[in-house]
């Protein structure tokens, strides 16, 4: 079993038929250029389709001749034999459809094998989200002596206050801070553009870090970076190192692991609880289907319970 899975390792696209290549590539074009989507996203395709072209030869079979048959074969082989998470079976199956409908609209192929393909639903798995407790215990965290603390204490403050993804928040840029209107603006997936306001222990986390820390690290290189968040050495930070740090913030607050996209599940629950608007989270978050948003309105069942508890007649 573990030889064969070696073999299946995916291989780059370049290593494909040069037919299938052109076409894989034409695609991924397409996908970034005209439908613009999200850079990682663009890569995670390019992944898929060098996994499918990798299996497609195993199975002696060109990706743009496949067929029903060999399409069923695959989504078997990735939740049977790689027992990948439902979520990346449905990506998978996502790009494939999105593939061969570009493929066959644009003459590389004659069929689609996809056409029909019934996806799985998505599981409901509701997200992790953390407690008003715990956020005070992970900003806490922070130790006052450590060099960096002002910009530690500002990136907590500010995934908490706008529920930013974790590239949103590494890409923000000076510029994007309006911090005399209580707002920053923000580059999300697709390149759509979208304000959020902060709330004031955000905002005076980001001006100290502003005024007093940043002026430092930007003198290490003595470039002016447009990013708002710098590392020690005066380069913009990266989705890992928000990542490592928040990791790190976690195991020092004694909480469970912390990534970014828990605070945006945190962000958009304590939103919700609160009483806000579905649709202004969706805006908020930037999603383009309110489908997306609605798995927050499952979290918090004690809200629920307590509306129907007060509203309902027969209490």
């Amino acid at each position: 079993m573990a030889q064969g899975r070696k073999k299946a390792k995916i291989d780059p696209v370049a290593a494909t038929d040069a037919g299938d290549q052109k076409a894989i590539n034409a695609f991924l074009t397409y996908v970034e250029m005209e439908l613009g989507l999200a850079a990682n996203t663009v890569l995670a395709y390019r992944g898929d389709m060098a996994d499918l072209a990798a299996f497609c030869r195993q199975q002696a079979m060109l990706v743009r001749r496949a067929d029903t048959g060999l399409i069923g074969r695959y989504l078997k082989y990735l939740t049977s034999e790689r027992q990948m998470e439902i979520s990346s079976v449905l990506r998978h199956a996502a790009a494939m459809k999105m593939f061969f409908r570009f493929a066959r609209t644009r003459g590389y192929c004659t069929q689609d094998p996809t056409e029909l393909l019934d996806t799985p639903h998505k599981w409901k798995k509701l997200p992790d989200v953390l407690g008003r407790e715990q956020i005070n215990a992970l900003l806490a965290a922070v130790d006052p002596a450590h060099r960096l603390a002002l910009r530690d204490q500002a990136m907590v403050e500010l995934f908490y206050a706008c529920g930013l993804r974790a590239s949103e928040l590494a890409d923000l840029t000076v510029s994007n801070l309006h911090l005399d209107l209580g707002a920053i603006r923000v580059l999300g997936k697709g390149r759509k553009e979208r304000v959020i306001p902060i709330g004031q222990p955000a905002q005076a986390a980001l001006l100290k870090y502003i005024n007093e820390l940043r002026p430092t690290l930007v003198a290490v290189k003595g470039i002016q970076r447009p990013q708002v968040f710098l590392s020690r050495s005066g380069q913009p930070v990266n989705r890992v190192v928000l990542w490592q740090r928040l990791t790190q913030l976690s195991r020092q607050a004694g909480i469970r692991h912390v990534h970014p996209h828990m605070l945006r599940h945190t962000f958009a629950t304590h939103l919700l609880s609160g009483g806000a608007d579905l649709r202004i989270v969706q805006e908020l978050l930037g999603h383009s289907n309110v489908v997306t948003t609605q798995i927050y309105t499952h979290v918090d069942a004690e809200r629920i319970r307590s509306v129907h508890r007060k509203y309902h007649p027969r209490k």
